[in-house]
C-alpha cells in the first residue's frame, strides 16, 4: 500500500475538517486530539457533501450529518450510527515530514445496506396502471375544516357531485382524497441545498414510507387519467392545503430539470373553486399553470367557480344559495364531459415521446462555457 501526500500537517487544526482529493475521491480529514482520519467525503444516499453538514458528539462518538437528507456517519469509524448497517469508505492515514499521507487504498470498503422490500418500489418503477381504455378519476380536495364540527363544504360537494356524475354516466372508477385527512411533511426545501437533493421518489418519502404524500403520488401519477382538483378561495388564492400539496409535487416536476424525465404523460386536469368572494379567475389560472408545467392536459374551459362577489358578506346564505344554483349542477357536469372528451383524444394519440420547454440543468449558466 502507497501513501500519498495530501496536506500539510499544520493546515489541519485540532478538532477540525477539510477536503482533500485523493485521484478523483474527496476525502474529509478529521484531526481529534493526536488522531487524524480519513473518511469519504460523499453520502452514500444521495452523494450530497458531508463536509458542509455538522459535526456533533453524539450516539458512541463523533458524527458529520449529510446536509442534504440527514444521513449519518462516525468520523472516525465511517460507521453509521449504532442500529444501521451502512459503511463510509475509510482511508488510512499517516505523517511523513509535515504532511499528511493518505493511503492510496481504502482499509474499509463503502457499504450500502439494501432494503429486501422496498415499500417504494412501484414509485422508483414508475408503474402505472393506466392503459388505453382506463378511466381512472382522482377527486382531490384541499378545503380543510374542524372534523369534530362537520358541516358543509362548497368545494367538497361540488367535487363529490362531479365523482358521482362521472361514474353514473361514464362508469368511470373514481377515489375521492381528502388532503385534510393525510398526515405528511411540508416540502423541506431539499432543491435549495442541492437540485440533485431533491429526488423521485420525494426524499421525504424515502424517510418516511408512510408519509401521506405517497397516496397522492401513487393515485396522481400511477393510477389517474383524469385529476381533479377542487380548493375554497383563502385570501384570494386556493387553500394552504393546495399550497403544501403542489410544494410536494416538485419531485415529479425536478426530474424533468434534472433527467428531462417526464412522470406525467396522457392524462387531464380540471378544478373546482369556490369562495365567498372574487378572485376565481386569478385562482384558476395558477392552478392551470402549475398543473400545465408538470405534464397534465386542460380542457377547454378546464375550471369551474362559484362566488357571491365581494359584497357578500352573508355567508349565511351561501350554502343555500349554492345548493340551489342551476349553474353548479351544469357546470360540474359540463367539466366532466369537457374532462372525458380531451382524454378520449389523447388516447387515441397518445404522447410516447414529448419534450418539455422548462430549464433543464443542463442550461444552467455553470453548465455553459463563455
Amino acid at each position: 500500500m502507497e501513501y500519498i501526500e495530501v496536506l500539510d500537517q499544520d493546515d489541519l487544526k485540532n478538532d477540525n475538517h477539510k477536503v482533500v482529493k485523493l485521484k478523483d475521491r474527496e476525502i474529509i480529514l478529521y484531526k481529534t486530539g493526536n488522531n487524524i482520519t480519513a473518511i469519504g467525503n460523499k453520502c452514500l444516499h444521495k452523494g450530497g457533501p458531508l463536509s458542509e453538514g455538522k459535526i456533533e458528539k453524539k450516539y458512541d462518538g463523533i458524527y458529520i450529518t449529510c446536509p442534504w437528507h440527514g444521513w449519518e456517519y462516525n468520523l472516525i469509524t465511517g460507521k453509521a450510527p449504532p442500529g444501521y448497517d451502512e459503511q463510509q469508505v475509510v482511508f488510512d492515514t499517516i505523517l511523513k515530514n509535515g504532511k499528511i499521507c493518505i493511503s492510496d487504498q481504502p482499509i474499509k470498503f463503502p457499504f450500502k445496506s439494501q432494503h429486501k422490500v422496498n415499500p417504494l418500489q412501484d414509485l422508483v418503477d414508475l408503474k402505472y396502471e393506466t392503459t388505453s381504455t382506463s378511466l381512472n378519476i382522482l377527486g382531490i380536495s384541499t378545503t380543510n375544516m374542524n372534523k369534530l364540527l362537520p358541516r358543509k363544504s362548497t368545494s367538497d360537494s361540488a367535487l363529490t357531485e362531479a365523482l358521482d356524475y362521472a361514474k353514473d354516466k361514464y362508469q368511470a372508477n373514481t377515489v375521492l382524497i381528502k388532503i385534510s385527512d393525510l398526515e405528511f411533511r411540508n416540502c423541506e426545501g431539499y432543491y435549495s441545498r442541492s437540485e440533485m437533493a431533491c429526488t423521485w421518489p420525494c426524499s421525504i418519502s424515502e424517510m418516511d414510507s408512510n408519509d401521506g404524500m405517497n397516496s397522492i403520488y401513487r393515485k396522481m401519477i400511477l393510477w389517474a387519467d383524469i385529476v381533479l382538483v377542487s380548493t375554497p378561495i383563502r385570501w384570494g388564492n386556493a387553500s394552504s392545503l393546495y399550497y403544501k400539496m403542489i410544494e410536494r409535487l416538485n419531485c415529479v416536476q425536478n426530474q424533468i430539470t434534472l433527467n428531462n424525465k417526464i412522470l406525467v404523460k396522457n392524462k387531464v386536469a380540471s378544478f373546482i373553486i369556490t369562495g365567498g368572494q372574487d378572485n376565481i379567475q386569478n385562482v384558476a389560472g395558477q392552478m392551470m399553470m402549475f398543473f400545465s408545467e408538470l405534464g397534465f392536459a386542460l380542457p377547454p374551459y378546464s375550471f369551474m367557480g362559484w362566488s357571491r362577489g365581494w359584497t357578500a358578506e352573508d355567508m349565511e346564505h351561501n350554502i343555500k344559495q349554492f345548493t340551489k344554483s342551476r349553474y353548479i349542477k351544469r357546470s360540474i357536469r359540463d367539466l366532466i364531459d369537457n374532462d372525458i372528451k380531451l382524454l378520449h383524444q389523447i388516447k387515441t394519440d397518445p404522447c410516447i415521446n414529448i419534450n418539455s420547454t422548462q430549464p433543464k440543468i443542463s442550461d444552467a449558466p455553470t453548465k455553459v462555457n463563455y
